[in-house]
């Protein structure tokens, strides 16, 4: 890539725990990565559309409310819709091992879950973006 990876991290749904997202975002901005950030409480809809303006190489959603099996596969669609299904998109927070073969299944390239180091997940970032 001819410039930095960029990233957009979020929250998605009706979560407002943001400690794990704002640590990924610090962990993407530290090793180089341009981060945009867009807190709680975010749709699918905003997300994609941000995605879009943004030009963004990956999106990174965290969510930690149980919505993960709804929320996340509208995302994925909305990326199809738009013309964006090629940009990567990883999940994160409390998702149950057993959600992960349905979110992979729905589109999503890596799931992050509690126990993941800031490195490991930081260097799939670069491997992903960097092999698109």
């Amino acid at each position: 890539m001819g410039r930095k990876i960029k990233a957009i991290i979020t929250k998605v749904g009706l979560d407002s725990h943001e400690r794990g997202a704002k640590l990924v975002a610090t962990a993407l901005k530290n090793a180089g990565m341009e981060v945009v950030y867009l807190g709680s409480f975010q749709t699918p809809e905003g997300i994609v559309n941000t995605a879009i303006q943004e030009d963004a190489d990956i999106i990174g959603v965290s969510c930690l409310s149980g919505e993960h099996l709804t929320l996340v596969p509208i995302i994925i669609e909305l990326m199809k819709k738009n013309g964006i299904g090629h940009i990567p998109l990883i999940a994160g927070g409390v998702i149950p091992k057993k959600n992960i073969p349905v979110l992979k299944a729905a589109g999503v390239k890596e799931v992050f879950g509690y126990g993941t180091t800031m490195e490991d997940m930081v260097q799939y970032v670069k491997d992903i973006c960097n092999n698109n």
